[in-house]
């Protein structure tokens, strides 16, 4: 039964996705900048089997993909103008973009997503039984920031696929530590540098995992020998990129002020501390302003610790591998949110640190389905909310309102996203502060009284 629910999933998902090509990632352009780069990498691959983009700045290339001319990222490297999109992602969407362009990208890209939430049902039934992990993962996978990315010509929804396999690895292997399934589950740990550097982080979460479950059955030449694979993958990223950028990393020849982090300093990014809420609850940029229904993960959170507080390992037969899994989760999740919270530029703007958080959503999903069991009727209301704005957006997009690249448009919500405050950089206002503490208190209120009630206890 689970594979035939999983190609449903698969199916319902991919049709969604397939019904956002066309939609533009701002009114009159259907490319956001971001994209128009890694197209234009995957047009040298393509017609000059290399990323040297001087030929495809000097004949246009990009307007087959844009009216507006763009900008070099990167200044000459050795003689070549490489530019930081890396070499990963374009050599991944190459061969749909050689079968029929830009148009084959967005729907290999749509596939790739769709199967990330395939896996993530899977993940949440490590948790929870069905029908709660497959309804987390298809709600999640509607909601506005996946429909967002599903087609997005960005390396994030790929990554989000690899970083859930890598998850779903490294759990089977703490169940079975052999040899085969330690490499298996290494194997997306060792390609996501490639896509992306920001995802190693959320890898390195996952091969640290690999290490300890396999070494604490005392076969550590298992791990060393999957892990090699990893540190192998690591060595040729550098020795490439040194080769390729004239640095370690594709940002070496990167002309943004400040680096690719747009910080100039250790004390500048640790200024960056409230994007950590603002990812969250920002009114305009923020997660669970376009998908309330991943506030469901922060119960799961709350479950966990819990959970432990409670030892309720050593009285329910099953829960200390849902607490171990849970925790794993939780850690690659908070590992990404702090990435996407300290290294990128700015918190708005085309396709912000918010992207950064796509690789997680199949995660977190996974998260969700374990709140959803233990508060079916909030997760329910949440949940309507979610698909309403996914609704309403994509109404919006059809008619000329709002854009993807990042997420623009209104939300049906009667004015309640005004509540949350809006996280321009400084600090918060004490009355911003104080309507994020009470909108924060009001969900926790309504879950706990939901988990109270499934537990059985006076509701007061």
């Amino acid at each position: 039964m689970a594979p035939r629910r999983g190609a449903a999933l698969w199916l319902v998902l991919f049709a969604a996705y397939a019904a956002t090509l066309g939609l533009g990632a701002a009114p009159g352009e259907r490319y956001s900048p971001r994209e128009v780069h890694y197209l234009m990498s995957a047009e040298s691959v393509v017609s000059d089997g290399d990323l040297d983009l001087r030929d495809e700045y000097a004949t246009s290339a990009w307007r087959r993909f844009t009216r507006v001319p763009p900008r070099p990222t990167a200044a000459l490297s050795r003689g070549r103008l490489v530019e930081p999109q890396g070499i990963g992602f374009p050599l991944l969407i190459a061969p749909a973009y050689a079968l029929g362009g830009a148009t084959a990208v967005e729907l290999f890209l749509a596939a790739v997503t769709a199967l990330a939430f395939v896996l993530a049902a899977a993940l949440a039934r490590r948790l929870v039984p069905e029908p709660w992990a497959s309804a987390a993962a298809l709600v999640a996978g509607l909601s506005p920031p996946a429909l967002a990315a599903a087609t997005a010509v960005s390396p994030e929804p790929a990554g989000a696929a690899l970083l859930a396999a890598a998850a779903l690895g490294a759990l089977a292997v703490r169940d079975r530590p052999r040899l085969g399934l330690a490499f298996a589950a290494a194997a997306p740990v060792a390609v996501l540098p490639w896509l992306a550097l920001e995802l190693a982080a959320g890898g390195a979460v996952c091969a640290l995992a690999i290490a300890r479950w396999v070494g604490r059955r005392a076969r550590w030449w298992i791990a060393l020998l999957a892990l090699d694979s990893v540190l192998s993958s690591g060595v040729a990223y550098l020795t490439l990129n040194d080769g390729l950028y004239g640095g370690l990393t594709p940002y070496a020849p990167a002309t943004a002020p400040g680096g690719p982090t747009g910080a100039s300093s250790v004390g500048e990014a640790l200024e960056r501390a409230p994007r950590l809420l603002g990812l969250l609850a920002d009114r305009d940029a923020g997660l669970l302003r376009w998908a309330p229904f991943m506030a469901l993960a922060l119960y799961a959170v709350w479950l966990l610790w819990r959970s432990r507080r409670e030892r309720l390992a050593a009285a329910v037969p099953g829960q200390r591998d849902v607490e171990v899994a849970a925790g794993f989760i939780a850690a690659i999740c908070g590992v990404q949110l702090v990435v996407a919270a300290f290294l990128a530029p700015s918190l708005h703007g085309t396709w912000g640190p918010a992207r950064l958080l796509v690789p997680v959503m199949p995660l977190a999903a996974a998260l969700c389905a374990w709140g959803l069991r233990f508060a079916p009727r909030t997760g329910s209301v949440l949940a309507a909310l979610t698909l309403a704005g996914s609704a309403w957006l994509l109404i919006g997009l059809r008619v000329g309102s709002g854009g993807l690249a990042p997420l623009r448009g209104d939300v049906p919500w009667g004015g309640a996203q005004d509540v949350l405050p809006r996280f321009t950089g400084g600090a918060l206002g004490a009355g911003e502060a104080v309507l994020l503490a009470a909108a924060v208190a009001g969900i926790a209120a309504l879950l706990v009284r939901e988990w109270r009630a499934w537990r059985g206890l006076p509701a007061g």
